[in-house]
């Protein structure tokens, strides 16, 4: 067994990240000392409190390519694409009256629930939504996009890396599609952000989504770039109250959070290049140790355009929640974490053609800033002895020794 490894180790870095040492510094003062409201503008605290909040939406627009007017606060990635769907919805909504929809949105079918819930409450409401289905690589291309567009698209949102995969979806190509049709482009770019470049300007983007949390910086804190000039994206307030962020989310500014977030854009924009070639060369040999120790081992999703701290993986003849009883000093996911409670298997995996057999015996594993890699390989010896302990007991994995069809076999139902 892999030494010098403390239990247990943490690879659900996609479930959330730790919070940087440096990120909980920058944020300290403003638990104690400088603890203003940045609304108040008439006495050094609250002037102490906007700068700082200033300062921060000046280093997560370095980061995305973006100017600092263009970020909006939020509570995280939830909040912002409630606020992105269902405030295009109400501002660009068509009439709609009989068998006329008040406007067509695009969409995924493993699109994370923050994006598939809001969609599904604006059918309720007389829009009409289009649920892409990915392809077996978890793949939404351009081309996907511009067959399902129509005259009366108002929104296509897609998200940029999927939450359980790490699959990469074509998002500036689709960003491009959208800008020739006139259609404004979400992206929830919750698993993207901090982690691989990205550029507003570049990359197409109209709005997109981000949290703190994911990026090695506090929960409860996020954002959405919303962009102001060709095209200026209008959004209706989701959050009504004081008017703060330009009027487009009131609340009282989390300011603590604030700090922490944008210390935490800045980290990434500096140590991205080093993280990601650390995280990948974790990833690979996290796949290869697996893969070379068993048989029946399924990597999902793309094999190259994924991020690279997140796999997907599925052992044949296992069940999944013995899996995850066997190997008690992993924390990693069976699926997404808002939905690992759930028996079902992932609607995700699912999506690509997956049956419910590999996608109830599928773990993500998701590295981050602190993985070593004596906790990768502690990974691979203790999946792999589970694995196998698994299939011993498994009547299904013998009869497929001895050469026995499992899918020829018609079971009888009493």
């Amino acid at each position: 067994m892999a030494q010098n490894v403390k239990t247990p180790i943490y690879l659900d870095n996609a479930a959330t990240t730790r919070c940087d040492p440096r990120v909980v510094e920058a944020m300290l003062p403003y638990f104690t000392e400088e603890y203003g409201n940045p609304g108040s503008r008439n006495h050094r605290f609250g002037w102490a409190s906007e700068a700082a909040v200033d300062t921060a939406r000046e280093q997560i627009a370095a980061l995305i390519g973006a100017q600092p007017k263009e970020i909006v606060f939020t509570s995280g990635s939830t909040e912002g694409n409630n606020l992105a769907i269902k405030g295009v919805a109400g501002m660009y909504a068509k009439a709609g009256t009989g068998q006329t929809a008040r406007g067509h949105i695009i969409t995924a079918m493993h699109e994370h629930k923050a994006t598939l819930d809001p969609c599904k409450r604006l059918q309720k409401e007389g829009f009409d939504v289009t649920y892409l289905e990915p392809g077996a690589d978890g793949i939404i291309t351009a081309e996907m996009v511009r067959k399902a567009m129509r005259e009366d698209t108002i929104l296509v949102t897609i998200m940029w890396a999927n939450n359980e995969l790490g699959t990469i979806n074509e998002v500036p190509e689709i960003g491009a599609v959208c800008r020739e049709k006139s259609v404004i482009f979400h992206t929830d770019a919750t698993q993207w952000v901090g982690k691989m470049p990205t550029d507003v300007e570049r990359d197409n983007i109209d709005l997109m989504t981000f949290s703190g949390h994911k990026m090695y910086g506090p929960k409860g804190v996020g954002g959405i770039y919303v962009r102001r000039r060709r095209p200026r994206v209008r959004l209706v307030a989701q959050i009504e109250g004081g008017g703060q962020e330009r009027g487009i989310r009131s609340g009282t500014l989390n300011v603590t959070g604030i700090v922490g977030l944008g210390k935490a854009a800045e980290l990434c924009k500096q140590e991205m290049d080093s993280d990601q070639q650390r995280l990948l060369a974790l990833r690979n040999r996290l796949e290869t140790g697996l893969s070379e120790a068993m048989e029946h081992v399924h990597v999902n999703g793309h094999r190259e355009r994924r991020l690279p701290n997140i796999t997907n993986i599925s052992f044949g003849f296992v069940e999944g929640e013995g899996l995850m009883m066997a190997i008690k000093d992993i924390c990693c996911s069976s699926g997404s974490a808002c939905t690992s409670a759930s028996l079902e298997p992932s609607y995700v995996l699912k999506s690509l053609g997956i049956g419910d057999d590999l996608a109830h015996s599928s773990l993500r594993l998701s590295m981050g800033r602190w993985t070593t890699e004596a906790e990768i390989e502690f990974a691979i010896e203790k999946i792999t002895w589970a694995v196998n302990h698994l299939r011993d007991l498994s009547p299904l994995y013998d009869m497929y020794k001895e050469g026995i069809d499992i899918n020829a076999i018609e079971w009888q139902n009493h």
